[in-house]
């Protein structure tokens, strides 16, 4: 075997490679549903978020030169998209999940209509990091690039974590969600932690989206995210709501949405578009297996009403 042929290797390293790419919007955007969750709200919305992140984050990348102003820009939109979220959300006789799906429409909308000019244009990426550096194989330097953003969002994971275990503000947003009463114990209002949550989850869902069209797949259209914001909210769900389970449960579904361009480099074509639907499948799959009645929904923020 060369250097340049991996054979039957060539599906591993693939898997690397595209478990670590893919998954980035996959973790931001569940960590930003996370964080929302466990203030006692559900935000169906994110999909419509992360698509307008997308273009605003392409368009001033485009405009500016700069994609980390582009993955800024994204972020603001998508805080203003979760602010508005938790503004209409806190008014009496309001649906979290009715105008989460209104959002959602009205953000992809807005995204299809601004982005139009931006089809054709062509922005700067953002920087990966050689880790494979060492390396004299392609395959495996090629796979060990890996974007700024996903250290971030490890980095990320690890500090919300931390956050909910042993500082106030963690304690302040658990109590939140386990309900109005508990939060109010300690001092603190309820609706203004919710909608401050939401802001910060649509922020992290923003900059998933700058990743899609900055990074990978690198460009702006229309159909970039293939609805990976609704499914990371099953993907939150199945984490039980924990911002390190959500980086592994990314991970699988990153590792997921590879199986098909890694079977494909290796000269698998026989039903090579069913492998794309991987991601699906197991999205199906893990909410199956979490509506089983003996773990059902375990460790579910109490205010979001799973358990009632």
């Amino acid at each position: 075997m060369s250097e340049t042929d991996l054979g039957l290797w060539g599906v591993p390293l693939a898997m690397l490679a595209g478990a670590i790419r893919v998954s980035t919007p996959f973790l931001f955007v569940s960590l930003g549903e996370c964080l929302t969750e466990r203030s006692g709200r559900i935000n169906l919305g994110l999909e419509g978020t992360l698509v307008f992140g997308a273009m605003a984050g392409y368009a001033i990348a485009y405009e500016t030169g700069s994609p980390w102003l582009g993955v800024l820009a994204a972020a603001v939109c998508g805080a203003g998209f979760g602010l508005a979220h938790g503004a209409m959300c806190s008014l009496a006789r309001v649906n979290d999940i009715a105008i989460g799906i209104a959002l959602m429409l009205l953000g992809m909308g807005l995204a299809f209509f601004f982005g139009k000019p931006y089809v054709q244009p062509v922005a700067p990426d953002l920087p990966s990091i050689p880790f494979g550096f060492w390396s004299d194989i392609p395959q495996l330097r090629a796979a060990l690039d890996v974007n700024a953003l996903f250290l971030v969002g490890v980095a990320l994971a690890l500090a919300m974590a931390w956050m909910f275990r042993a500082t106030r503000i963690g304690l302040v947003i658990r109590a939140t969600g386990d309900g109005a009463e508990a939060a109010r114990a300690l001092g603190v209002d309820p609706v203004r932690v919710r909608t401050l949550a939401t802001a910060a989850g649509g922020a992290l869902a923003g900059v998933g989206g700058a990743y899609l069209s900055l990074y990978y797949p690198g460009s702006w259209n229309e159909g970039i995210s293939s609805g990976q914001g609704l499914m990371a909210v099953a993907l939150v769900i199945f984490a039980r709501w924990k911002p390190v389970n959500c980086l592994w449960a990314a991970l699988l579904f990153g590792g997921a949405g590879a199986l098909g361009p890694a079977l494909q480099s290796v000269g698998v074509t026989g039903g090579y578009y069913l492998f794309y639907a991987a991601p699906y499948v197991l999205t199906l799959g893990l909410l199956i297996a979490a509506s089983s009645p003996s773990r059902a929904l375990a460790g579910a923020p109490a205010a979001l009403g799973f358990n009632r």
